[in-house]
């Protein structure tokens, strides 16, 4: 089975403190998510973040495909840094990284996610068919909803990889 990783970076001109403000708040995870994907939270973000928090959304990650997704916060460093695993969903692992970095310009987020699809070589044939897409697709539109809300920064250079590691 692959691993695959998928890494992106994102300059936003706001504060560190008000992009963790906005980031580390499980609510609003359903802004930044595409609306064809019919997110909603089932429980778990009544809260601000802390290391065991369990969240529990439903996601349609594809047409006609409707899952649970179970997720628990496991590091926590207050406007630093925090850490999601998958507990329960789709994915064989998904273990997702949250970097605020402050600059000049303001801050860089930078995400780093180690994931594995199931179904073995079959998973792994669907891959770049479908899930490579559709991740891709999910962080543009981050990108995207994020420049709305907070502002662009001219000529600063945002990535999204995705690679097998």
């Amino acid at each position: 089975m692959k691993l695959y990783q998928l890494r992106s970076k994102q300059i936003l001109p706001i504060s560190k403190e008000e992009a963790w403000g906005f980031l580390s708040d499980p609510r609003n995870l359903k802004t930044i998510t595409p609306e064809h994907m019919g997110f909603h939270i089932l429980s778990g973000s009544e809260k601000s973040m802390f290391p065991g928090q369990i969240i529990q959304y439903k996601v349609s990650p594809f047409p006609l495909v409707t899952t649970r997704w179970v997720t628990e916060i496991t590091h926590v460093k207050e406007g630093e840094y925090f850490v999601d695993e998958q507990r329960f969903g789709p994915y064989a692992l998904w273990h997702h990284k949250h970097f605020l970095k402050e600059t000049e310009q303001g801050v860089e987020m930078q995400d780093i996610i180690d994931y594995k699809i199931p179904f073995g070589i079959i998973g792994q044939w669907m891959h770049p068919i479908l899930v490579k897409k559709q991740l891709k697709k999910i962080f543009k539109y981050r990108e995207q909803k994020l420049m709305e809300l907070f502002g662009t920064i001219p000529n600063t250079k945002n990535y999204l990889v995705i690679e097998s590691i």
